[in-house]
């Protein structure tokens, strides 16, 4: 098999279900190897690494929680038995806690962080041995990072703070080869979004306010985590990107 991405093995987080799965599939669509973490969902990650092992892609996926430096070592353990580099980083992983910011404790606070942010640094940490050229780093975020949303406040704060470390990285890691960047997702119908006590309210918003059509897919947004680790993407670093159909700029 051929593709613009042949030849690279990427590591995608979250990528049993959502985005992370859409993401993991247009990569190895294109060619790459893929190792798909996941926490929770190991018949879904076995069933995306099948999926991607059929387009003659190899596959394998790995249990870790992502915010946790014990657990990130065991992944990359892992993944040095099946891949002895990386080209491709994505730091899809989200968790949170979707209550009113007064109510929440400092548990909430770290569990938030850790997930969200921490996690960023701490795969870029154990991925650069395996990246001795350089590679493009991508961390995914959403809208709540830069605007006020109902039961949001803590997971908001842990995206802008995943914004603004990515932000560092690029600057640290561009002299080296590396590409870092954010794609800022809108209102995605994934699973993650049925925990949302306003999902229904949120999906009509979107479908009404964004111009490029009422219907945001995982697929959208893994199109843009792979023009983002073409060679024609060689120059865009530090940056986020928003994919969202113009929702954000419409009122």
């Amino acid at each position: 098999m051929s593709g613009p991405l042949a030849g690279k093995v990427a590591l995608v987080t979250g990528a049993a279900r959502g985005i992370g799965r859409a993401i993991a599939l247009k990569l190895a669509a294109e060619g790459a190897d893929v190792a798909a973490n996941y926490y929770n969902s190991a018949e879904e990650a076995e069933t995306l690494c099948a999926e991607i092992r059929a387009l003659g892609r190899r596959a394998c996926a790995i249990q870790a929680s992502v915010g946790i430096p014990d657990s990130v070592d065991e992944l990359f353990e892992v993944f040095r038995q099946h891949f002895d580099r990386l080209d491709i980083l994505v730091s899809n992983a989200a968790s949170g806690v979707l209550k009113p910011t007064v109510e929440m404790t400092l548990k909430h606070w770290r569990w938030c962080m850790e997930t969200n942010a921490l996690a960023l640094n701490l795969l870029t940490q154990r991925a650069l041995p395996l990246m001795p050229s350089g590679g493009r780093i991508l961390a995914l975020s959403s809208l709540g990072a830069s605007r006020a949303m109902p039961g949001y406040g803590f997971v908001g704060a842990s995206k802008a703070a995943l914004e603004a470390l990515a932000r560092a990285l690029a600057q640290e890691l561009g002299p080296r080869g590396f590409r870092v960047n954010v794609i800022s997702a809108g209102v995605v119908d994934t699973d993650a979004l049925a925990y949302f006590p306003n999902r229904e309210q949120l999906l009509a918003g979107y479908a009404e306010r964004a111009p490029a059509g009422p219907v945001l897919t995982p697929e959208d947004v893994a199109g843009a985590a792979y023009l983002l680790c073409l060679p024609e993407a060689a120059m865009i670093n530090g940056h986020t990107l928003v994919v969202d159909g113009g929702y954000a700029i419409s009122g």
